[in-house]
C-alpha cells in the first residue's frame, strides 16, 4: 500500500510536493492516478494544437494566418522528437544542480511496468504512482507549449528555417535546464524552496522573456508604429475566441494534472484555476473599458489567458480567495504591459507574449509567495507569517529571467549567422502564407 501523501523533505518543486516520499520500494501504479494524468496530457496537448494555434492565427493578418497554424503545429512535432531524443534526459535525468544528463538518451530503459521514481538512486528521489511513459508524455506537452508560445512574439516576419533552428536549440539549451532547476529533486531552485506548481517560471516567464528578446533582436514589423493597431488588426477574432476557450479548458490538465494524481489537491488546483481566470478576464475588460471607452472581445480573452498564466505557479498552493486576487491583479497588470509598457519602450511583441506570459508569470510567481497556504502545499506565504517566501520567489524569477534572456539572445545570434532571421521585405509585405508555404486562405 502507498504511504499517505506527504511533503518531500526540503523539496519545493511544484507538483512533486504532492507525491509520496520514496520508501524502500517504489509504490505500485495507481490506475486512477494514471488515467487522470493520461487525460491531463491530452488536454495540455490540445492547448497547443489546436488551442494556441487558433488563438494566434486569428490575431494576425489574413495573409499570415496559415503561417501561425503551421508554426505551432511544426513546433509541436519538432519539440516532441527532441524531447524523446534528449530533452527529457536533460530536464529529468539526475545530473547535477543545473542540468540533467544524457543517461536517458532516446528514452533508454523506459519502464512501463512500475511506478516512476524521479531521481532514482539519489538521496532526494521521489516516487510517483504513474508509469514513466505517462510522466514523459505529460512533461513533453509542457515543453511543446512553452516553445510554441514564443512564436507569437515575432509573428509576421521570421523565416521558417530560422524558427526550426531556434526552437530546437532553445528547447534543449534553455527550457530543459530550467525545468531541471525547478522540478527535479537535484535542481538548485527546487532545493532553494521556489514554488512553481505547474510552470509559472519554467513555462511562462521563460517563454515570455524569450519572446521579448526575440522581438527586439528580430526587429519591428514593417509599418509598425503609431498606426500599428489598424495596420495589424486581428483578421478573425472568432478563431481567437475558440483558441482561448480551448486554452481555458486545456489548462485544467496543465494545472490540475500537475498534482500527478486524482486527488483533492488536483481538485483544488482546478477550482482556483477557473476562478482566477474569470477574475482576470473581467479586470482586463474593465481596465480597457476605462482606458478606451469600449470593452473588446480581444481584451477579455487576453485577460483570461493572463489569469491562466498567473495562477499556474500558485495553483497547488493557494485557496480560492487568494486565487481570485491573483487573477484580478494579473488582468490589470497584463493589460498595462501589453499596451502602455509596450508603447513606452517601443518593442514589437506582435501578440504580447511578454505582456501576457512574461508579466503574468512574474505576477503569479510573486503572489504565490504572498497567498500560499501551508495547509494546502506545506509552504506558508506572507499572509501566514512567512515573508521570506516572497524573496525566494523573486530569486527564482530573477534566475529564470537571466538564463532565458542570455540563452535566447545567444541562440538568436547563432541562428542569424546560419540562416538569417527575417524574411524578405516583399514576403513580409505580401504575407508569409504564400511566400513561404505556397498556400492562402481564400
Amino acid at each position: 500500500m502507498l504511504r499517505a501523501l506527504t511533503l518531500v523533505a526540503g523539496a519545493a518543486g511544484g507538483f512533486l510536493l504532492t507525491l509520496p516520499a520514496l520508501a524502500q520500494e517504489a509504490p505500485a501504479i495507481d490506475t486512477g492516478d494514471t488515467a487522470w494524468v493520461i487525460t491531463a496530457t491530452a488536454l495540455v496537448l490540445m492547448m497547443t494544437i489546436p488551442g494556441l494555434a487558433l488563438f494566434y492565427a486569428g490575431m494576425v493578418r489574413k495573409q499570415n494566418a496559415l503561417t501561425m497554424l503551421m508554426q505551432c503545429f511544426t513546433v509541436c512535432c519538432l519539440v516532441s522528437v527532441l524531447w524523446m531524443v534528449a530533452g527529457f534526459s536533460l530536464a529529468f535525468g539526475n545530473g547535477g544542480a543545473f542540468v540533467g544528463d544524457l543517461s536517458r538518451f532516446l528514452l533508454a530503459d523506459l519502464d512501463w511496468t512500475g511506478a516512476f521514481v524521479l531521481g532514482a538512486g539519489t538521496e532526494g528521489a521521489v516516487a510517483t504512482t504513474i508509469p514513466e511513459p505517462v510522466f514523459v508524455m505529460f512533461q513533453a506537452t509542457f515543453a511543446i507549449i512553452t516553445a510554441a508560445l514564443i512564436v507569437g512574439a515575432f509573428a509576421d516576419r521570421l523565416k521558417f528555417s530560422a524558427l526550426l533552428l531556434f526552437t530546437g536549440l532553445w528547447t534543449l539549451v534553455v527550457y530543459s535546464p530550467v525545468a531541471h532547476w525547478v522540478w527535479h529533486p537535484n535542481g538548485y531552485l527546487f532545493g532553494a524552496g521556489v514554488l512553481d506548481f505547474a510552470g509559472g517560471t519554467v513555462v511562462h516567464i521563460n517563454a515570455g522573456v524569450a519572446g521579448l528578446v526575440a522581438a527586439i533582436v528580430v526587429g519591428k514589423r514593417a509599418g509598425y508604429g503609431a498606426s500599428a493597431g489598424h495596420v495589424f488588426a486581428p483578421h478573425n477574432l472568432v478563431l481567437s475566441l475558440i483558441g482561448a476557450s480551448l486554452l481555458w479548458v486545456g489548462w485544467f490538465g496543465f494545472n490540475a494534472g500537475s498534482a500527478l494524481g486524482a486527488n483533492g489537491r488536483a481538485g483544488m488546483a482546478m477550482a482556483v484555476t477557473h476562478f482566477a481566470t474569470a477574475g482576470a478576464a473581467l479586470s482586463w475588460m474593465v481596465a480597457e473599458w476605462i482606458a478606451k471607452g469600449k470593452p473588446s472581445l480581444l481584451g477579455i480573452i487576453s485577460g483570461a489567458v493572463g489569469g491562466l498564466v498567473a495562477i499556474t505557479p500558485a495553483s497547488g498552493f493557494v485557496a480560492p480567495g487568494g486565487a481570485l486576487v491573483i487573477g484580478l491583479v494579473a488582468g490589470v497588470l497584463c493589460y498595462v504591459a501589453s499596451t502602455w509598457l509596450k508603447k513606452t519602450f517601443g518593442y514589437d511583441d506582435s501578440l504580447d507574449v511578454f505582456g501576457v506570459h512574461g508579466v503574468g508569470g512574474i505576477v503569479g510567481a510573486v503572489l504565490t509567495g504572498v497567498f500560499a497556504v501551508g495547509e494546502l502545499g506545506g509552504y506558508p506565504g506572507l499572509l501566514e507569517g512567512n515573508p521570506g517566501q516572497v524573496l525566494v520567489q523573486v530569486y527564482g524569477i530573477l534566475a529564470t529571467v537571466a538564463w532565458s534572456a542570455i540563452g535566447t539572445f545567444v541562440i538568436l545570434k547563432v541562428v542569424q549567422l546560419v540562416t538569417g532571421l527575417r524574411v524578405s521585405p516583399e514576403a513580409e509585405r505580401d504575407g508569409l502564407d504564400l511566400a513561404i508555404h505556397g498556400e492562402t486562405i481564400q
